[in-house]
């Protein structure tokens, strides 16, 4: 079922001539959830720089502080004095989690690694996703956690501080947020824990446990934590720009006919990239420019040009490293020649919305012959965009996708309802959308 719209805000976005310009898109989301938790539990003070100030990293910064951590604010970022597990408490209230998922998940494994009772909420949308999926790894690690519907759905009661080392887990879904909660969990085992995932997510939580001082073996789509005999150590994050927010410049660069957009500092993690690499798959022109590692990850500029696509058929390992992007990949095997094929990511139906059903809605309403299936959709390229209303059903990406067709229709304004949900991760995109196309 499609999810009312959440938010009752309004854009017109009108076709335009060019897309042309420079944008230094956001701080990571992904990064910038585990630079606050992963300081707030480390013993010594650490400056996070460029995270993203957006909906749900002020949810993760709320409860945070319910938890007892110190997070100052300072130009610029944030300053976490962290005093070790220690030094974090049982909550006085329900910690809610708005509506980002990731904070929820993450923060199941936080509080699961403290010997104190916690209950993690969020809003209608987050309380309707999927949990059972932490739940159930989580108690085989000695968690009592508990949820709604047969412990499906949040909210989430956990009874944290008894952790169960020398033993492997497997995950039922290959999913950063999942592994990072029990790699999180862990931290207070009393021995080595292994996950194992049906394929290798994103790895921003090894990299940066790696970085405070946690052992951290990867083989494949399987890590083992041995847990530190102290707290982690701080260390100061400069968040780099959010590949995934990025994608929407990169798919509007690449579909519009006129069109060069310079991205800056864009991370480019490996496990982040798919849409770069089914673009490219595509046809389209992007270069990566003054490459450099910036705490620990790869970071690039990158320019994407006009360019001549072709449709693809994405599955297997590209999947879980272009979930979030796969309603653009849609949009791009829309206005590519040829048909596109999106398989293996039921996935997609429990995100903010449910991103096959809400993907086929929206890119039909512009003119594309979409057929939904239940584990992915199949695109018929060559579509003939025209101006359109399009409704982002409470989820930031649709908002941000419907804009992008919009660019690319024969003329006309399109409406964008619910176009402010995109505070959630990208609260500067309608400015820099005006200044890119020259409104």
């Amino acid at each position: 079922m499609i999810e009312a719209i959440r938010d009752t805000s309004e854009r017109t976005v009108s076709a335009t001539r060019r897309l042309r310009g420079e944008v230094a898109v956001p701080g990571d989301k992904s990064i910038t959830h585990r630079a606050l938790m992963f300081n707030a539990m480390a013993s010594g003070t650490a400056r996070v720089d460029d995270f993203l100030d957006s909906d749900d990293t002020r949810s993760t910064i709320a409860c945070l502080r319910a938890l007892g951590a110190r997070i100052e604010e300072v130009p610029g970022g944030v300053v976490v004095h962290g005093q070790g597990r220690a030094g974090l408490h049982e909550p006085d209230d329900v910690l809610d989690c708005g509506n980002a998922g990731t904070a929820m998940r993450l923060l199941a494994g936080v509080v699961a690694s403290l010997p104190f009772y916690t209950v993690l909420t969020g809003d209608a949308s987050l309380r309707s996703r999927p949990m059972g999926r932490i739940v159930q790894p989580l108690g085989e690690l000695g968690v009592r956690i508990a949820g709604r519907k047969n412990n499906t759905l949040a909210p989430l009661a956990v009874q944290g501080g008894s952790i169960k080392g020398n033993r492997t887990v497997r995950t039922p879904v290959a999913s950063a947020q999942v592994k990072s909660a029990l790699l999180i969990a862990s931290l207070a085992a009393d021995g080595p824990v292994t996950v194992v995932e049906p394929a290798k997510s994103r790895d921003h939580t090894e990299r940066m446990l790696s970085a405070m001082g946690v052992g951290i073996v990867e083989d494949g789509p399987s890590v083992t934590l041995t847990p530190l005999a102290g707290d982690l150590r701080a260390v100061d994050v400069r968040v780099p720009g959010d590949i995934s927010t990025a994608a929407a410049w990169l798919v509007a660069g690449a579909v519009h006919p006129d069109a060069e957009i310079r991205l800056r500092g864009v991370g480019v993690n490996p496990t982040r990239t798919g849409i770069i690499d089914i673009l490219r798959a595509m046809g389209a022109s992007i270069e990566f420019q003054e490459e450099r590692v910036v705490g620990g990850e790869p970071v690039a500029d990158l320019v994407v040009r006009s360019s001549q696509l072709h449709g693809v058929e994405v599955f297997g390992d590209l999947v879980p490293r272009a979930i979030d992007e796969l309603p653009l990949v849609a949009l791009c095997g829309a206005l590519a020649s040829g048909e596109t094929v999106i398989r293996e990511a039921s996935e997609l139906r429990v995100k903010e919305s449910d991103r096959v059903a809400t993907t086929a809605m929206l890119l039909r309403a512009f003119g594309a012959e979409v057929e939904e299936r239940p584990d992915g959709m199949v695109v018929q390229g060559r579509a003939k965009f025209h101006a359109a209303t399009a409704a982002s059903h409470g989820d930031h990406r649709l908002a941000m996708l419907g804009a992008v067709a919009a660019l690319m229709t024969g003329g006309g304004d399109s409406r964008i309802l619910g176009a402010g949900d995109v505070a959630v991760s990208y609260p500067g995109f309608w400015d820099d959308l005006a200044r890119l196309s020259g409104a």
